[in-house]
C-alpha cells in the first residue's frame, strides 16, 4: 500500500516538473521527459508488469492533458514500461550506467515512434531536421536532468524496501 502511494505521489511530482518548472527552462523548446525517466525506472527496478502500470499511467496523464487521441501516449509508455522491465534480472542498484543507457534508448524510441505516428504519416518527411533539432537534443537533455533525478528515485526505492523488509537502517 505505501509503494502506491509513493508511486502515485512519484509519478504526480514528475508530471507536474515536466509540464511547469521544465517547461520553463526549456532551451528552444526543448524539454526533457521526466515521465519517461519515472518509467523506465520504476520498470528497470521492479519489473515488467510494474513498468506497464507505470507507463500507462504517466502516459494516461500525457494523454489527459496534452494528447489529441485518448490511448496513444499510454500505449507508447506502456511499451517503454515492458520493455525496460525485461532488464530487472540485471537490476544493480548501485549502477548508474544501464539505466542511464535505458532511459537513452528509451527516450529515443519515444520521440522516433511519435515523429512516424504524428509526423511522417502525416507527410512531414524532413527526418533529418526532426531529428537534429528535436530528438537529440531532448535525448541529451532528458539524460543530463537523470543523472539528478534516478538517484532520488533510487533513495525512494531502497528507502520503500527496507521498510517493506522491516529494516530499520537505510543506506
Amino acid at each position: 500500500m505505501k509503494r502506491n502511494i509513493i508511486l502515485f505521489f512519484v509519478i504526480l511530482c514528475g508530471f507536474v516538473l515536466q509540464t511547469t518548472l521544465f517547461q520553463a527552462l526549456s532551451f528552444g523548446g526543448i524539454s526533457p521527459n521526466i515521465l519517461i525517466i519515472i518509467t523506465v525506472s520504476y520498470g528497470f527496478m521492479h519489473g515488467r508488469k510494474y513498468g506497464m502500470v507505470v507507463g500507462f499511467i504517466c502516459g494516461l496523464l500525457m494523454d489527459i492533458f496534452y494528447g489529441n487521441v485518448l490511448g496513444f501516449y499510454a500505449l507508447v509508455y506502456l511499451y517503454i514500461g515492458a520493455a525496460n522491465g525485461v532488464f530487472h534480472s540485471i537490476f544493480y542498484q548501485d549502477d548508474i550506467k544501464l539505466p542511464l543507457v535505458l532511459i537513452l534508448a528509451s527516450d529515443f524510441a519515444y520521440s522516433f515512434t511519435c515523429y512516424v505516428l504524428l509526423y511522417l504519416l502525416r507527410g512531414r518527411f524532413d527526418f533529418i531536421f526532426y531529428l537534429k533539432n528535436i530528438i537529440v537534443p531532448e535525448v541529451v537533455y532528458t539524460i543530463f536532468v537523470t543523472v539528478f533525478i534516478y538517484p532520488c528515485i533510487l533513495l525512494l526505492n531502497r528507502t520503500k524496501d527496507d521498510v517493506e523488509r522491516g529494516d530499520n537502517k537505510v543506506v
